[in-house]
């Protein structure tokens, strides 16, 4: 049965409120679910009512993209697809080493390796996963612009960056979308970038709005997590970290039983409720958690529960950066 979810422009495109970030279906967080299993979740989602799926070359160094090409491309009309670039997988002595490359002549082969592996001839939104610091932003946008003219993309958008080198890219091209991490734990695009997305028409797109499932309450020892969750590398989650994290979900669990909804669906509506240009997109791979997620599109919240939410949890009372030293270099994103 097909929800009837709240739509929200995205640049050109109309999208569900809530998408699906396809990531975890091969990369990330632990082992991956099977093969069937991951195109199951993706029919089940596209079936329930989601309009908007994202996926990029870095995602199982391509095995996402393939993933997603075999099990929706014969549904293509159906969504908003978006890929990226920049960020990707290549080949060494040692195996797959993840690497930053905004060079003009790379994006363009990135571009072309994932239209085939997502079975598609236009991508609607591509984005540069990361900024290529060695690389003038200008230059990178410069050839995704070029990709747009050839009909290969439909759109720009760019990942991880702060609102000054937004509005240096969009000068050379609109940008149509800037995705970052947001959630009640991390809010560092209220700094600028939030407003920045709203003043040139961008859309802002949240991952990770449930806090790396921090904000469901189901993760209670991270000493469980599979030994390649990349979770592991984050300093939120180390023990003492997410020990003392731990005791702000008392009162968030508390509120979300006010609510009546769920402590997933009170972070997502959280999110959703900061401006009419925002969309998250939640990855899971489980069913009853998928249907949950959408479930909060219908949650409306108060101002007053919203001020209640950002007393419990807010950046002076979560412990842990959200990177460490070395992946927080790789971003250009605002820092209180």
């Amino acid at each position: 049965m097909q929800l009837i979810l709240p739509q929200r422009n995205l640049g050109p495109f109309t999208v569900s409120s809530i998408g699906f970030g396809c990531m975890n279906l091969s990369h990330a967080y632990g082992v991956p679910p099977t093969a069937d299993v991951a195109a199951d979740m993706l029919l089940r989602a596209l079936d329930l009512g989601v309009t908007h799926f994202d996926t990029a070359a870095l995602y199982g160094f391509g095995a996402n993209e393939e993933l997603v090409g075999r099990t929706l491309s014969p549904l293509r009309s159906r969504f908003t697809l978006a890929s990226k670039c920049g960020l990707q997988g290549v080949k060494t002595d040692a195996g797959m080493r993840r690497v930053i490359d905004g060079r003009p002549q790379t994006l363009k082969q990135t571009c072309e390796d994932s239209l085939r592996r997502l079975r598609t001839d236009v991508i609607d939104l591509y984005y540069l996963h990361r900024w290529d610091k060695s690389v003038p932003i200008e230059d990178s946008v410069g050839a995704l612009g070029r990709l747009v003219v050839e009909g290969k993309i439909r759109a720009i958008g760019l990942s991880e960056v702060s609102a000054a080198t937004l509005r240096r890219a969009h000068a050379v091209h609109p940008i149509t979308a800037v995705q970052s991490e947001y959630s009640l734990c991390t809010r560092n695009p209220e700094i600028a970038l939030i407003d920045a997305c709203r003043d040139i028409g961008a859309g802002f797109v949240a991952f990770s709005p449930l806090a790396r499932g921090f904000l469901t309450g189901a993760l209670k020892d991270v000493s469980t997590l599979e030994p390649r969750d990349i979770r592991r590398t984050m300093p939120r989650f180390e023990v003492a970290a997410y020990a003392a994290n731990l005791g702000l979900l008392d009162e968030f669990a508390r509120l979300a039983r006010a609510t009546h909804a769920s402590m997933a669906q009170l972070a997502l509506a959280w999110v959703l409720a900061r401006g009419e240009h925002v969309v998250v997109i939640p990855g899971t791979t489980c069913g009853a958690h998928l249907e949950e997620n959408l479930g909060a599109a219908m949650v409306e919240l108060q101002p007053a529960l919203i001020a209640q939410l950002e007393v419990a949890i807010n950046r002076h009372n979560v412990v842990g950066e959200r990177y460490n030293a070395a992946t927080q270099a790789e971003v250009d994103t605002e820092n209180f």
